[in-house]
């Protein structure tokens, strides 16, 4: 009898000791792994920042061990989070300046200005977040209130959308603008000759150059901000659609010595320097940063105006908006990126500022596949030019603006050209595959919120009863899949990333809820309670 105890003791020890050594075992999981035929697992096994084993839990503890395993108590787990189209870098830059989002008035804009100088004093002050179409009287602000409250300290509050900033007069005599200064793709508003102080699009940039960049520790300190936010929110990768060589190298630098864990898709902001030495560099691509693509902006924006529309606006007779790059920079622009490895990235809001891409994108690739060119947001197109769209022109959206423009978008553009707004259904057939974003900071980082506005088409209070739009809602399936695979595809990665399966990052993030099945008004309500990347916890 001892002798057989020692046997199947024997024989026990050797079957542990052909199981192969795991950094990670995930067990008893409600896993969408998001892979061609969209199955589902229980389990997966994790070596070297990679998934090495996904399927059956019984099969995985038969060939894996590990010292680390958790038991998901049946959580619902997804691949990690992709959000196609944000501000990662502005989203930490805007943790230091005055929050305007959600006022509902002119002057609780000027309360919270002045409540935050009070606790924050400095030399310049900056916000952002005002949106006038959330306020009673849905009008441009003007600077009175400001010159009288900062007569001698510049002042700059960006709108929500980033299209349009409202300045005092210490701001405007500091950038050099006064009744004589011409503009294009833009405007200096004015009313009954005066200026306002708001200035929509081009005319920005005179404030911003003077505007006191911040200093390197305050540059890492808005990083390490914007990624804590993103894992709290359950994002493992970030595209930030315009950045400048100098923080692209931050990044990279930080990502190096471990103190920056999200993965970056860098687009390169357009100016001559960005374009002269990526360019000619080429694709860069490390573990963590992937640069590629250069963000070019076609128009403004719907909000204020200033996206470029085929006809007038409805509601502004003979105003069509503007281009911020002319149509034939569009053209030289598309020819100089086909030339190169680089992907072309174009905002394009406006029906006019899309058939201009769309059409430039056409001709620039011609006889080039599978380059993948995106453009940005895709807001307002007319019924003839959806056929531009295909696998190798992809439209990146953010479902959220959709919601937040729904209250005044038809009064923008008419009863009849909004039924092409916001089209999602329509984009996704013409191309394939949409890529999903959240826009943020201009929109709220959840990606749940994105994945509620893609789907049901209704705002977090329920509006409107039986959604808007709901023709052009995608199905959670397809909303997942912008969100992960089809969005990783769109930054060509999606053999690395986008899914659960072999061989592939092990990022993942874990749900309070199942995503795919909670009752729809609950989506906004999910959590990402815990974030892996590279098979190790990202909180």
């Amino acid at each position: 009898m001892r002798k057989l105890i020692i046997c199947i003791s024997l024989v026990f020890f050797a079957c542990e000791m052909t199981k192969d050594e795991v950094d990670l075992i995930v067990l008893n999981a409600n896993v969408y792994t998001v892979d061609g035929d969209f199955s589902k697992a229980d389990a997966f096994a994790v070596k070297g920042g990679k998934f090495i084993a996904v399927g059956n839990a019984t099969a995985i503890r038969e060939q894996y061990t590990s010292n680390q395993i958790v038991d998901a108590e049946g959580k619902t787990i997804i691949p990690g989070i992709i959000d196609a189209h944000c501000h990662f870098n502005g989203l930490g830059l805007n943790q230091t300046v005055v929050d305007l989002v959600g006022t509902t008035s002119y002057e609780e804009v000027l309360e919270r200005v002045l409540q935050f100088h009070e606790e924050n004093p400095s030399e310049f002050i900056l916000g952002r977040g005002w949106d006038q179409n959330d306020w009673e009287v849905k009008e441009f602000p003007t600077k009175i209130e400001l010159d009288t409250l900062f007569p001698e300290i510049p002042v700059a509050l960006r709108r929500v959308d980033g299209h349009a900033l409202l300045v005092n007069q210490k701001a405007l005599d500091l950038a050099g603008i006064d009744w004589r200064t011409q503009v294009t793709g833009g405007e200096i508003v004015r009313k009954r000759g005066i200026i306002t102080g708001v200035l929509v699009d081009s005319p920005m940039q005179f404030v911003t150059e003077i505007i006191p960049p911040p200093d390197r520790a305050a540059q890492i300190r808005a990083l390490k901000a914007a990624e804590q936010i993103c894992f709290d929110n359950g994002l493992t990768t970030v595209n930030d659609a315009g950045l400048d060589r100098s923080t692209i190298e931050l990044i990279d630098s930080l990502q190096n010595v471990g103190e920056l864990s999200i993965r970056v898709y860098a687009m390169v902001s357009n100016s001559p320097e960005n374009l002269d030495y990526y360019l000619d560099k080429g694709i860069i691509k490390t573990d963590k940063l992937h640069v590629r693509s250069v963000k070019v902006y076609g128009d403004g924006a719907l909000g204020s105006r200033g996206a470029a529309l085929k006809a007038p606006y409805s509601d502004l007779p003979g105003h069509y908006g503007a281009m911020v790059t002319p149509v034939s920079d569009i053209e030289a622009l598309a020819e100089r990126i086909a030339a190169s490895e680089y992907q072309m990235n174009t905002h394009a809001i406006g029906d006019s500022a899309n058939v201009v891409v769309l059409r430039a994108y056409q001709k620039a690739l011609e006889g080039k596949p599978d380059r993948r060119w995106k453009v940005e947001h895709a807001q307002v197109i007319s019924e003839i030019d959806f056929n531009f769209f295909s696998e190798n022109i992809i439209p990146s959206i953010q479902p959220t603006h959709a919601t937040s423009d729904m209250y005044w978008a038809d009064e923008r553009l008419g009863a009849e050209r909004v039924k092409g707004a916001y089209a999602f259904k329509k984009l996704l057939e013409a191309s394939g595959k949409v890529a999903l974003g959240t826009d943020f900071p201009v929109e709220q980082v959840s990606p749940f919120l994105t994945f509620y506005a893609a789907v049901a088409r209704k705002d977090i209070e329920g509006y409107p009863e039986g959604g808007f739009q709901m023709q052009d809602a995608l199905s959670r399936e397809e909303t997942l899949k912008g969100m992960t695979i089809w969005a990783a595809y769109s930054n060509f990665e999606e053999n690395e990333k986008g899914s659960i399966e072999v061989g592939k990052l092990a990022d993942f993030t874990i749900l309070s809820d199942d995503i795919m099945v909670v009752p729809e008004e609950e989506i906004p309500n999910i959590e990402a309670e815990h974030v892996y990347i590279d098979g190790r916890i990202a909180e």
